[in-house]
Protein backbone atom coordinates (compact mmCIF):
# COMPACT_ATOMS: atom_id res chain seq x y z
CA UNK A 1 0.00 0.00 0.00
CA UNK A 2 1.29 3.49 -0.87
CA UNK A 3 2.43 5.22 2.32
CA UNK A 4 2.24 8.91 3.25
CA UNK A 5 5.87 9.69 2.37
CA UNK A 6 5.53 8.12 -1.08
CA UNK A 7 2.31 10.04 -1.68
CA UNK A 8 3.89 13.32 -0.52
CA UNK A 9 6.83 12.88 -2.88
CA UNK A 10 4.50 12.13 -5.80
CA UNK A 11 2.17 15.02 -5.00
CA UNK A 12 5.07 17.48 -4.83
CA UNK A 13 6.29 16.48 -8.30
CA UNK A 14 2.79 16.75 -9.73
CA UNK A 15 2.09 20.17 -8.20
CA UNK A 16 5.43 21.59 -9.36
CA UNK A 17 5.48 20.29 -12.93
CA UNK A 18 1.88 19.52 -13.92
CA UNK A 19 0.43 23.00 -13.63
CA UNK A 20 -2.47 22.55 -16.04
CA UNK A 21 -3.46 19.01 -15.05
CA UNK A 22 -3.06 19.92 -11.36
CA UNK A 23 -6.25 21.99 -11.39
CA UNK A 24 -8.30 19.15 -12.84
CA UNK A 25 -6.76 16.63 -10.46
CA UNK A 26 -8.00 18.65 -7.50
CA UNK A 27 -11.62 17.92 -8.45
CA UNK A 28 -11.13 14.16 -8.77
CA UNK A 29 -12.55 12.05 -5.95
CA UNK A 30 -9.96 11.22 -3.30
CA UNK A 31 -9.94 7.55 -4.32
CA UNK A 32 -8.58 8.55 -7.72
CA UNK A 33 -6.79 11.79 -6.88
CA UNK A 34 -4.05 10.19 -4.78
CA UNK A 35 -3.39 7.50 -7.37
CA UNK A 36 -3.17 10.23 -10.01
CA UNK A 37 -0.42 12.00 -8.07
CA UNK A 38 1.58 8.77 -8.19
CA UNK A 39 0.90 8.22 -11.89
CA UNK A 40 1.93 11.73 -12.86
CA UNK A 41 5.07 11.60 -10.73
CA UNK A 42 6.09 8.32 -12.37
CA UNK A 43 5.65 9.85 -15.82
CA UNK A 44 7.77 12.86 -14.86
CA UNK A 45 10.56 10.77 -13.32
CA UNK A 46 10.92 8.83 -16.57
CA UNK A 47 10.52 11.88 -18.79
CA UNK A 48 13.25 13.81 -16.98
CA UNK A 49 15.79 11.10 -17.82
CA UNK A 50 15.72 12.27 -21.44
CA UNK A 51 14.50 15.87 -21.12
CA UNK A 52 16.97 16.87 -18.43
CA UNK A 53 19.82 14.48 -19.12
CA UNK A 54 22.67 16.82 -18.24
CA UNK A 55 25.97 15.12 -19.05
CA UNK A 56 24.48 11.62 -19.20
CA UNK A 57 25.34 9.73 -22.37
CA UNK A 58 22.64 8.00 -24.44
CA UNK A 59 23.80 4.65 -23.03
CA UNK A 60 23.49 5.97 -19.47
CA UNK A 61 20.02 7.35 -20.19
CA UNK A 62 18.88 4.01 -21.60
CA UNK A 63 20.29 2.20 -18.56
CA UNK A 64 18.42 4.54 -16.22
CA UNK A 65 15.17 4.00 -18.11
CA UNK A 66 15.67 0.25 -17.83
CA UNK A 67 16.14 0.65 -14.08
CA UNK A 68 12.88 2.62 -13.94
CA UNK A 69 11.11 -0.03 -16.04
CA UNK A 70 12.23 -2.84 -13.73
CA UNK A 71 11.27 -0.92 -10.59
CA UNK A 72 7.88 -0.02 -12.06
CA UNK A 73 7.24 -3.71 -12.78
CA UNK A 74 8.09 -4.82 -9.26
CA UNK A 75 11.86 -4.87 -8.65
CA UNK A 76 13.03 -3.46 -5.33
CA UNK A 77 13.77 0.27 -5.40
CA UNK A 78 14.65 2.95 -2.88
CA UNK A 79 12.86 5.57 -5.01
CA UNK A 80 9.55 6.40 -3.27
CA UNK A 81 7.82 7.34 -6.53
CA UNK A 82 8.78 4.13 -8.34
CA UNK A 83 7.87 1.99 -5.34
CA UNK A 84 4.51 3.73 -5.05
CA UNK A 85 3.83 3.29 -8.76
CA UNK A 86 4.68 -0.42 -8.67
CA UNK A 87 2.27 -0.97 -5.79
CA UNK A 88 -0.43 1.06 -7.49
CA UNK A 89 0.04 -0.82 -10.78
CA UNK A 90 -0.75 -4.06 -8.98
CA UNK A 91 -3.70 -2.57 -7.11
CA UNK A 92 -5.41 -1.38 -10.28
CA UNK A 93 -4.26 -4.21 -12.58
CA UNK A 94 -2.57 -1.82 -14.99
CA UNK A 95 -1.27 -4.00 -17.83
CA UNK A 96 2.51 -4.44 -17.96
CA UNK A 97 2.25 -3.73 -21.68
CA UNK A 98 1.37 -0.09 -20.96
CA UNK A 99 4.46 0.33 -18.79
CA UNK A 100 6.67 -1.18 -21.50
CA UNK A 101 5.07 1.01 -24.17
CA UNK A 102 5.59 4.14 -22.09
CA UNK A 103 9.24 3.43 -21.28
CA UNK A 104 9.92 2.49 -24.90
CA UNK A 105 8.58 5.89 -25.98
CA UNK A 106 10.85 7.65 -23.50
CA UNK A 107 13.78 5.65 -24.92
CA UNK A 108 12.85 6.81 -28.42
CA UNK A 109 13.35 10.41 -27.31
CA UNK A 110 17.02 9.76 -26.67
CA UNK A 111 17.92 9.60 -30.35
CA UNK A 112 14.78 10.49 -32.34
CA UNK A 113 14.27 14.22 -32.80
CA UNK A 114 12.29 14.43 -36.06
CA UNK A 115 9.08 12.77 -37.27
CA UNK A 116 8.39 12.69 -40.99
CA UNK A 117 4.65 11.99 -40.92
CA UNK A 118 1.78 12.34 -38.48
CA UNK A 119 1.63 8.56 -38.28
CA UNK A 120 5.23 8.63 -37.06
CA UNK A 121 4.23 11.14 -34.39
CA UNK A 122 1.27 8.97 -33.51
CA UNK A 123 3.46 5.89 -33.11
CA UNK A 124 5.50 7.87 -30.59
CA UNK A 125 2.36 9.12 -28.82
CA UNK A 126 1.11 5.55 -28.42
CA UNK A 127 3.66 5.33 -25.62
CA UNK A 128 4.07 8.90 -24.45
CA UNK A 129 0.40 9.92 -24.37
CA UNK A 130 -1.97 7.08 -25.19
CA UNK A 131 -0.39 4.77 -22.59
CA UNK A 132 -0.82 7.52 -20.03
CA UNK A 133 -4.51 7.78 -20.89
CA UNK A 134 -4.92 4.02 -20.60
CA UNK A 135 -3.24 3.87 -17.18
CA UNK A 136 -5.38 6.75 -15.95
CA UNK A 137 -8.50 4.93 -17.15
CA UNK A 138 -7.60 1.82 -15.16
CA UNK A 139 -7.15 3.94 -12.04
CA UNK A 140 -10.65 5.42 -12.46
CA UNK A 141 -12.12 1.89 -12.69
CA UNK A 142 -14.95 2.32 -15.22
CA UNK A 143 -17.62 -0.38 -15.44
CA UNK A 144 -16.33 -1.44 -18.87
CA UNK A 145 -12.73 -0.43 -19.40
CA UNK A 146 -12.80 -1.71 -22.99
CA UNK A 147 -15.31 1.00 -23.95
CA UNK A 148 -13.37 3.81 -22.30
CA UNK A 149 -9.81 2.95 -23.36
CA UNK A 150 -10.00 3.79 -27.12
CA UNK A 151 -11.29 7.28 -26.32
CA UNK A 152 -8.73 7.70 -23.54
CA UNK A 153 -5.99 7.07 -26.09
CA UNK A 154 -7.41 9.73 -28.41
CA UNK A 155 -7.72 12.25 -25.57
CA UNK A 156 -4.16 11.51 -24.48
CA UNK A 157 -2.98 12.16 -28.03
CA UNK A 158 -4.95 15.42 -28.12
CA UNK A 159 -3.30 16.63 -24.92
CA UNK A 160 0.13 15.68 -26.23
CA UNK A 161 -0.41 17.39 -29.57
CA UNK A 162 -1.57 20.55 -27.80
CA UNK A 163 1.69 20.49 -25.84
CA UNK A 164 3.69 19.97 -29.03
CA UNK A 165 1.96 22.89 -30.77
CA UNK A 166 2.39 25.14 -27.76
CA UNK A 167 6.08 24.25 -27.31
CA UNK A 168 7.44 24.34 -30.89
CA UNK A 169 10.00 27.06 -30.19
CA UNK A 170 10.92 25.73 -26.77
CA UNK A 171 11.40 22.16 -28.02
CA UNK A 172 13.77 23.11 -30.81
CA UNK A 173 15.69 25.57 -28.63
CA UNK A 174 16.17 23.39 -25.58
CA UNK A 175 16.01 19.83 -26.94
CA UNK A 176 16.57 20.20 -30.71
CA UNK A 177 13.32 18.29 -31.23
CA UNK A 178 10.57 18.92 -33.77
CA UNK A 179 7.30 17.12 -33.14
CA UNK A 180 5.43 18.86 -35.95
CA UNK A 181 5.33 16.36 -38.83
CA UNK A 182 7.98 17.32 -41.36
CA UNK A 183 5.50 16.43 -44.11
CA UNK A 184 3.12 19.11 -42.82
CA UNK A 185 5.83 21.75 -42.72
CA UNK A 186 6.92 20.87 -46.25
CA UNK A 187 3.36 20.76 -47.58
CA UNK A 188 2.92 24.44 -46.69
CA UNK A 189 6.45 25.48 -47.68
CA UNK A 190 7.94 25.76 -44.20
CA UNK A 191 11.06 24.06 -42.83
CA UNK A 192 13.00 23.17 -39.71
CA UNK A 193 15.41 26.01 -40.55
CA UNK A 194 12.56 28.50 -40.17
CA UNK A 195 11.83 27.05 -36.75
CA UNK A 196 15.47 27.48 -35.75
CA UNK A 197 15.39 31.09 -36.95
CA UNK A 198 12.21 31.75 -34.88
CA UNK A 199 10.62 32.91 -38.11
CA UNK A 200 6.83 32.53 -37.94
CA UNK A 201 6.30 32.82 -41.69
CA UNK A 202 2.88 32.56 -43.34
CA UNK A 203 3.85 29.00 -44.33
CA UNK A 204 4.64 28.06 -40.74
CA UNK A 205 1.37 29.57 -39.54
CA UNK A 206 -0.57 27.54 -42.09
CA UNK A 207 1.18 24.35 -40.99
CA UNK A 208 0.32 25.15 -37.38
CA UNK A 209 -3.30 25.83 -38.27
CA UNK A 210 -3.56 22.48 -40.07
CA UNK A 211 -2.15 20.57 -37.09
CA UNK A 212 -4.35 22.53 -34.69
CA UNK A 213 -7.41 21.42 -36.66
CA UNK A 214 -6.20 17.82 -36.66
CA UNK A 215 -5.67 17.97 -32.89
CA UNK A 216 -9.17 19.33 -32.37
CA UNK A 217 -10.55 16.29 -34.18
CA UNK A 218 -8.76 14.16 -31.59
CA UNK A 219 -10.49 16.15 -28.85
CA UNK A 220 -13.86 15.45 -30.51
CA UNK A 221 -13.15 11.71 -30.46
CA UNK A 222 -11.66 11.69 -26.98
CA UNK A 223 -14.45 13.64 -25.30
CA UNK A 224 -16.98 11.03 -26.41
CA UNK A 225 -15.39 8.55 -24.02
CA UNK A 226 -15.94 10.62 -20.87
CA UNK A 227 -19.47 9.24 -20.65
CA UNK A 228 -17.98 5.76 -20.10
CA UNK A 229 -16.09 6.87 -16.99
CA UNK A 230 -17.47 6.72 -13.44
CA UNK A 231 -19.74 9.69 -12.77
CA UNK A 232 -17.49 11.05 -10.02
CA UNK A 233 -14.54 11.25 -12.45
CA UNK A 234 -16.24 12.71 -15.49
CA UNK A 235 -16.06 16.39 -14.55
CA UNK A 236 -12.32 16.27 -13.75
CA UNK A 237 -11.43 14.72 -17.10
CA UNK A 238 -13.73 17.16 -18.88
CA UNK A 239 -12.00 20.08 -17.15
CA UNK A 240 -8.60 18.65 -18.10
CA UNK A 241 -9.65 18.67 -21.75
CA UNK A 242 -11.07 22.19 -21.57
CA UNK A 243 -7.94 23.52 -19.88
CA UNK A 244 -5.54 21.87 -22.32
CA UNK A 245 -7.61 23.08 -25.27
CA UNK A 246 -7.49 26.61 -23.84
CA UNK A 247 -3.96 26.77 -25.26
CA UNK A 248 -5.56 26.74 -28.70
CA UNK A 249 -7.16 30.10 -27.95
CA UNK A 250 -3.77 31.50 -26.98
CA UNK A 251 -2.12 30.05 -30.09
CA UNK A 252 -4.75 31.63 -32.33
CA UNK A 253 -4.43 34.96 -30.51
CA UNK A 254 -0.72 34.86 -31.38
CA UNK A 255 -1.64 34.11 -35.03
CA UNK A 256 -0.10 30.65 -34.63
CA UNK A 257 3.32 31.97 -33.58
CA UNK A 258 4.68 29.61 -30.92
CA UNK A 259 8.27 30.19 -32.00
CA UNK A 260 9.00 33.56 -30.40
CA UNK A 261 7.26 32.69 -27.11
CA UNK A 262 5.46 29.80 -25.41
CA UNK A 263 1.79 30.56 -24.64
CA UNK A 264 0.87 30.08 -20.98
CA UNK A 265 -2.54 30.08 -19.33
CA UNK A 266 -2.69 32.40 -16.34
CA UNK A 267 -3.84 31.12 -12.96
CA UNK A 268 -6.74 33.54 -13.11
CA UNK A 269 -7.83 32.19 -16.48
CA UNK A 270 -7.60 28.60 -15.27
CA UNK A 271 -9.84 29.41 -12.32
CA UNK A 272 -12.27 31.24 -14.59
CA UNK A 273 -12.50 28.25 -16.95
CA UNK A 274 -12.97 25.90 -14.01
CA UNK A 275 -15.83 28.00 -12.62
CA UNK A 276 -17.57 28.27 -16.00
CA UNK A 277 -17.23 24.54 -16.59
CA UNK A 278 -18.62 23.78 -13.14
CA UNK A 279 -21.60 26.05 -13.71
CA UNK A 280 -22.49 24.42 -17.04
CA UNK A 281 -21.89 20.93 -15.61
CA UNK A 282 -24.37 21.69 -12.82
CA UNK A 283 -27.12 22.08 -15.39
CA UNK A 284 -26.01 19.67 -18.07
CA UNK A 285 -24.15 16.42 -17.41
CA UNK A 286 -23.40 15.83 -21.10
CA UNK A 287 -19.59 16.06 -21.47
CA UNK A 288 -19.72 16.74 -25.21
CA UNK A 289 -22.23 19.57 -24.80
CA UNK A 290 -20.29 21.25 -21.98
CA UNK A 291 -17.01 20.94 -23.88
CA UNK A 292 -18.62 22.52 -26.96
CA UNK A 293 -19.94 25.40 -24.83
CA UNK A 294 -16.94 26.15 -22.64
CA UNK A 295 -13.82 25.08 -24.55
CA UNK A 296 -11.86 27.10 -27.09
CA UNK A 297 -12.20 24.39 -29.74
CA UNK A 298 -14.28 25.61 -32.70
CA UNK A 299 -17.08 23.41 -33.96
CA UNK A 300 -16.30 20.57 -36.34
CA UNK A 301 -18.29 22.13 -39.20
CA UNK A 302 -16.05 25.21 -39.21
CA UNK A 303 -12.95 23.05 -39.25
CA UNK A 304 -14.27 20.73 -41.97
CA UNK A 305 -14.75 23.68 -44.32
CA UNK A 306 -11.14 24.73 -43.77
CA UNK A 307 -12.17 28.14 -42.48
CA UNK A 308 -9.54 30.20 -40.70
CA UNK A 309 -10.70 30.46 -37.11
CA UNK A 310 -10.53 33.85 -35.46
CA UNK A 311 -9.28 34.07 -31.89
CA UNK A 312 -12.05 33.38 -29.40
CA UNK A 313 -13.05 36.39 -27.31
CA UNK A 314 -12.20 36.22 -23.63
CA UNK A 315 -15.29 34.98 -21.87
Amino acid sequence: MVDDSQLAASKSIHKTTGKTFWYATRVLPKRVREATYVLYAFFRVADEVVDDAGDASPAEQRAELERIREAALGDDSDDPVLTAFSEMRETYDIPDEEVHTFIDAMSADIETDRYQTFEDVRDYMRGSAAAVGVMMTYVMEPDDVSLAVPHARKLGEAFQMTNFLRDVGEDIDELDRVYLPIDTLERYGSSVEELRDKEATPAFREAMEAELHRTETLYDEGIKGIAYLPRDCQFAILVSAILYAEHHRLIRERNYDTLSATPSISKRRKLSVLVRARWHWTWNKDPEAVFATVSSVPNAETRSHGERVSPSPTQ
